[in-house]
């Protein structure tokens, strides 16, 4: 059932790259126990599960983190996990009672696993911030947009998701591994303005060759460049151009029929940037006199490095997404498929999303509370 079976994870519930986090390691097989508040908002029918993908995977106990018996109760999950995530701001978990000194104690080789914006230290440390602000002080957002234009946030993939839930991820797996070997374990701190940082590596490699300049929009990977960009079709709809390497790009001159329209009876060279914008408009001419599929017809199968532009409802069922099985459909919700992909343990989804409290009783259980007990921490509004 994944490669990451028999191991459990405590999850204190939050938003965005934590939960993300958690869905990531449960599709890879790990018992995720979501610790949700409780509240209002509580409960549900089982046959219709909400519609929060992020939680989908695991099981969920609804817990009174400002009861006492219920942080004693949180400790004893804790003490039968492997590791634990939570999202708060620094200080938060400590202030609960809940941070590595006490939970480190209970259990020696537990990973946790802390997701935070700007880190648990720093000047920025305390603020409030959003996946906007995380990937601005990063140095990312600004080299994302067309030239004279202002920086266009990538919705909330890089912070939130790529730099921050799927660092924290590779984190805890990678901190799992060292407790097996030494029996210990230690915390794990993931911040999406450091994971933002490190997604820019490759650019900071052009920059230091002399190949990327600070201007937006103006570079072989951000717009700039001809032979990378999107272009609209006769359709109002788009494809995306990726001819980077020369028999690539060979393949794009071929396939457009510009090696064909040089009224100066012989193009620029592919990389001579001063010419850019001017072939940039002559593509943007040709892609227009075709429609998205009719260039799919002429580009699919070839080397150009080509591929239509689709949204999240036409996704799912392209050919290529359907062959291989790229998206699935749980509770009647079609969504995207654990990935990456392993031959012998492959990942799955156990279950959909539950309802905050849909299975204290049977998580509880499991760790040795009896029913009596159980009821009276009920009964105490430790939990729901």
């Amino acid at each position: 059932m994944g490669p990451l079976s028999g191991t459990r994870i405590v999850e204190i519930a939050g938003i965005g790259p934590g939960p993300f986090c958690a869905m990531a390691l449960a599709d890879l097989g790990a018992e995720v126990i979501r610790v949700d508040r409780t509240g209002p908002n509580l409960g549900g029918d089982p046959d219709t599960p909400p519609a929060d993908l992020l939680n989908r995977g695991r099981r969920s106990v609804a817990v009174n983190l400002k009861d006492p018996t219920g942080v004693a109760t949180v400790l004893d999950l804790i003490a039968s996990a492997d590791a634990l995530i939570e999202g708060f701001r620094p200080g938060v978990m400590e202030r609960l009672g809940l941070g590595p000194d006490v939970t480190l104690g209970r259990n020696p080789a537990l990973v946790y696993g802390r997701m935070t914006g700007w880190g648990q230290d720093g000047p920025y440390a305390s603020m409030a911030g959003h996946d906007i602000n995380y990937v601005a002080l990063a140095g990312s957002l600004a080299h994302l947009g067309r030239a004279g234009e202002k920086p266009t946030p990538p919705i909330n993939l890089v912070g939130d998701f790529g730099g921050g839930g799927m660092l924290l991820a590779l984190g805890i797996c990678a901190a799992l591994v060292e407790a097996g070997r030494s029996g210990q374990g230690q915390v794990v701190d993931a911040a999406m303005v450091d994971g933002s940082a490190l997604l820019m590596t490759m650019m900071h490699s052009f920059q230091a060759m002399g190949i990327w300049s600070d201007e937006r929009g103006t570079n072989m990977l951000d717009t700039g460049a001809h032979y990378y960009d999107t272009y609209e079709c006769a359709d109002g709809r788009y494809v995306s151009i990726g001819s980077i390497e020369p028999q690539f790009y060979a393949e794009l001159l071929r396939l457009t029929g510009l090696e064909d329209d040089d009224d100066d009876g012989e193009l620029p060279w592919q990389q001579d940037r001063t010419r850019w914008p001017e072939l940039s408009a002559r593509l943007e001419v040709i892609f227009k006199a075709k429609t998205r599929d009719e260039w799919c017809e002429v580009m699919e199968g070839t080397d150009v490095c080509f591929a239509p532009v689709l949204t999240m409802s036409e996704a799912p069922r392209h050919p290529h997404n359907v062959a291989r099985g790229t998206f699935t459909e749980v509770a009647g919700i079609t969504q995207p498929a654990p990935a990456p992909r392993f031959s012998r343990t492959p990942g799955a989804i156990r279950r959909p999303p539950p309802h905050a409290g849909q299975h204290s009783d049977e998580v509880l259980a499991e760790i040795g509370y009896d029913e009596a007990t159980i009821a009276a921490l009920r009964d105490a509004g430790a939990i729901a």
